[in-house]
């Protein structure tokens, strides 16, 4: 691509984009409106090993690797500035499994008192308590508007059915949520920890997805990771779920486990095709025994080779796609029917610390140990992180007060960090940046403010990754699983920590 230089006019503001939208608004330039299914997906083994480099997974732009402590009373005037009208989605953070999984990656507290659970709900709703005070509520309404919620973890149904309850029918007194048709609502769930009456129970409450931890469905997977449980099992779940009226329900699969081999895996696939689960997320395994303690539990030699792995990976991608499901982007798949798939066609996906979302417009608030919150008030965005230590957590949650609260570390983005960041998604979720859009939206000449960048993806666009021209930039389908890699050359906190990585075109 050899792009034009820009007009002088717009080349003042290429230190100073804005965030003042046109008075009339262009059509949607991210919705495929000629066709009803995404672009396809290409496997190409060659260009994924070439192209191998760890990559941010964009839940935020910053990601949460910026964040740096705080001042305690930073906390409570975000949420007091927070603008009353923009609708929220609540995360709620249960660090607690009963069993070690050996391929974890995440700071669980593995234990089996029932007791952990209740104290721990306790500290939820004390933090639910203050929050809720410093919000405002929009004109017309008693309350804050919810139009998400989400349960993760650990294993969030470690709380029993009573707590569950409990927490749920406190939050109604807090919140006012939207109806079930509008409104998300989600959990996740092991399979292994679901009492009899726990999706009923969940379902009454007003939860309408969940999301099921399979990892693997071969035996000898399901012991090498100490985590067994049947496909009977999981398909009784299903099958529960759906009669019970849970609109979207989710697999996590995992690849590149011990044990896994290209035809176990394929068998793993074919048999979860047969369940017809509206969403999969197909995760890879990252063998870091040095970071994560659980890991050591896994010899190198049970792994499968680097050829096995993209052997498997690129069988699973062809079988889901024989199968209609419609990849979303980095490690998800949905049915064609599935509201994230509907609303990619449309150009209306967004990213948050949730995964990709229907929900861009919500403020997010995360409650719990190492919660994440992304905020906006009227004239900035800020990311926050709850204390990351149960104990530490604690004592904050016990000391509460306008000087003391949960988060422990933020970053205020800037208007350069929110451009970058419009850039970085829409490539995420819609395989596609629009400069006209780019240029409206924030006042700049894109072409020339991401010079650099555009000269960076040189390479890409020979191996036919991306196509670029003077209309925008568009991840073909051999780029689509390699788009956290295209993203990042937009990621200026990413060049400034590897510069090698950036220094000439990649």
């Amino acid at each position: 691509m050899h792009p034009q230089s820009p007009q002088d006019s717009s080349a003042s503001a290429i230190d100073a984009p804005t965030t003042v939208r046109p008075v009339a608004e262009m059509p949607n330039p991210y919705a495929k409106a000629r066709s009803t299914a995404m672009p396809p997906l290409r496997f190409d083994a060659e260009l994924i090993q070439t192209y191998n480099t760890a990559a941010p997974r964009y839940t935020s732009y910053p990601t949460a690797l910026e964040l740096a402590p705080i001042e305690d009373t930073l906390e409570a005037d975000i949420l007091q500035q927070r603008e009353a009208h923009t609708p929220l989605s609540l995360y709620f953070h249960i660090p607690f499994c009963r069993h070690l999984c050996y391929y974890c990656a995440c700071n669980k507290i593995i234990t089996k008192k029932n007791s952990d659970s209740g104290d721990y709900l306790n500290y939820l709703l004390k933090e639910i308590e203050y929050k809720r005070r410093l919000l405002k509520a929009p004109n017309g309404a008693d309350k804050p508007v919810v139009k998400q919620l989400h349960l993760g973890g650990g294993t969030p149904t470690f709380l029993s059915d009573d707590e569950m309850v409990t927490l749920w029918e406190y939050l109604q007194t807090q919140f006012e949520f939207v109806d079930d048709h509008e409104g998300d609502y989600s959990i996740e769930i092991d399979p292994r920890e679901l009492g009899a009456q726990t999706l009923a129970t969940l379902r009454r409450l007003g939860f309408n997805r969940i999301s099921l931890g399979v990892q693997d469905l071969a035996d000898e997977v399901q012991i090498a990771v100490n985590r067994v449980h049947d496909a009977e099992q999981i398909e009784s779940i299903i099958q529960e779920a759906r009669n019970l009226g849970f609109r979207s329900i989710n697999i996590d699969l995992i690849y590149g486990l011990p044990k896994q081999t290209p035809a176990s895996m394929q068998r793993t696939i074919a048999r979860i095709i047969e369940m017809a689960p509206d969403r999969l997320s197909v995760f890879n395994y990252a063998h870091l025994p040095e970071r994560f303690k659980a890991q050591k539990q896994i010899k190198d030699a049970d792994l499968p080779s680097p050829s096995d792995k993209l052997t498997i990976l690129g069988n699973t991608i062809d079988q889901l796609g024989a199968a209609g499901y419609q990849y979303i982007g980095i490690d998800h798949f949905a049915k064609p029917d599935d509201s994230l798939a509907v609303a990619q066609r449309a150009g209306k996906l967004h990213r948050n610390f949730q995964g990709y979302t229907l929900m861009g417009d919500c403020d997010l608030i995360g409650f719990g140990v190492s919660a994440i919150s992304q905020i906006s008030t009227a004239r900035n965005r800020y990311i926050l992180q709850n204390a990351t230590d149960l104990q530490d957590y604690q004592q904050r949650i016990d000391a509460l007060s306008g000087a003391r609260m949960p988060a422990v570390k933020a970053i205020k983005t800037s208007i350069k960090d929110r451009l970058r960041e419009y850039v970085i998604m829409n490539l995420l979720c819609h395989d596609y940046i629009d400069f006209k859009d780019v240029n409206q939206k924030f006042g700049i000449d894109a072409v020339t403010f991401f010079l650099d960048e555009i000269q960076q993806l040189g390479a890409m666009q020979r191996d036919k990754l991306v196509d670029m021209d003077a209309a925008g930039i568009r991840i073909l389908p051999k780029g689509r699983l390699l788009a956290r890699n295209i993203a990042m050359v937009f990621d200026t906190y990413m060049q400034q920590k590897y510069p090698e990585r950036f220094s000439k075109a990649i």
